[in-house]
């Protein structure tokens, strides 16, 4: 078993952790039952949100009876010290306790004195003892990169894969540095990564990076779990499964986060604007059916308002990726282009 301690916190798990804001899809039953099969696997991590609707509620389902027994990290999208005070308070009423409560995607880094008052009201839940711990998560490379340097945050949470930039390097090289906790986000690339095998590898490369694998389904689970006795290594074969996936997905493309949402046309951007990926990487009849042919067809109705290019924590010009990604999509339909 290949273990992570999470900086100075001094949680220590293995290098598996479970990625909850897809158990948001199925009822309570089932997802109490995939996060007890985790659980019983070896995974003691969990990572949900105050945004991912049910997910805590169906974490107080599974894991009441042993709450004592495993981490939860949640998160707070709170702007105002009312917003957080509310959040934390309804987190709490599932979760009991909090691991570590973590800022979710601020567009700043919330600071001591900064006029808004956030950073202190973590500290003072910190005193009172609701929360263990105070991270952040971010998918914008200068407010992480501020948060690791200011000291002030004991665990980061950043997308981070064998798809990575130098520049996301840094940060992690930088945590590591700063003694800090980093938690891998987005370790198969909203689902562009499909060998689960290579992505572990990769990860397991790092020693103070935890990976929350945010799994679809069962069969997915079951991959990760046995992972836990026997971790893949970096072979010549991993290898080149990686040095092609970084080929072909190089350059500028959707990571899926969705922070570009809502779309006021109703655009599902997060898929549409990667779907000529995605249909070259996953089998492509699922993505050709009349229901996608709809979202896709929503394009025609986008407004060039920018507002999503205006969200994008990447910089991306997303009306001409979605644009580009229609054009293609047509053309595969149309029988024009050949895809797997």
């Amino acid at each position: 078993m290949t273990t992570v301690t999470l900086g100075t916190t001094g949680i220590t798990v293995n290098k598996n952790g479970f990625g909850a804001l897809p158990i948001q899809r199925v009822d309570i039953k089932e997802a109490a039952r995939l996060l007890n099969k985790a659980y019983d696997g070896g995974v003691r991590f969990f990572d949900t949100a105050r945004a991912y609707s049910d997910s805590e509620e169906k974490l107080h389902a599974a894991f009441s009876d042993k709450r004592d027994k495993l981490f939860i990290s949640t998160k707070t999208a709170a702007t105002t010290v009312s917003e957080f005070d509310k959040d934390l308070e309804k987190s709490l009423s599932y979760l009991g306790y909090i691991d570590i409560y973590q800022f979710h995607n601020p567009s700043f880094c919330p600071k001591p004195d900064d006029g808004t008052g956030l950073y202190e009201a973590m500290l003072k839940a910190k005193e009172e003892g609701k929360i263990r711990h105070i991270g952040l998560t971010n998918h914008r490379l200068n407010v992480a990169m501020e948060a690791v340097e200011s000291g002030l945050y004991e665990t980061i949470q950043f997308p981070f894969c064998y798809l990575a930039t130098s520049k996301d390097l840094e940060i992690v090289t930088l945590a590591a540095k700063h003694k800090m906790g980093f938690i891998a986000m987005k370790g198969l690339s909203g689902g562009l990564i499909n060998n689960s095998a290579a992505a572990y590898a990769f990860m397991a490369q790092y020693e103070h990076v935890l990976p929350i694998w945010g799994v679809q389904k069962e069969s997915e689970l079951d991959e990760f779990l046995s992972y836990i006795d026997n971790p893949p290594e970096m072979t010549s074969e991993l290898k080149a499964v990686i040095d092609h996936d970084r080929k072909e997905l190089s350059g500028e493309f959707c990571r899926g986060c969705g922070y570009c949402m809502p779309c006021p046309a109703g655009i599902e951007i997060n898929n549409c604007a990667r779907m000529s990926l995605m249909l070259r990487r996953a089998p492509s009849a699922g993505w050709l059916d009349e229901e996608h042919q709809e979202k896709m067809k929503k394009i025609e109705s986008c407004l060039h308002c920018n507002r999503c290019a205006s969200r994008c924590p990447y910089g991306l010009d997303t009306p001409s990726l979605l644009a580009a990604n229609y054009e293609d999509y047509k053309k595969v339909l149309a029988g024009e282009i050949s895809v797997g």
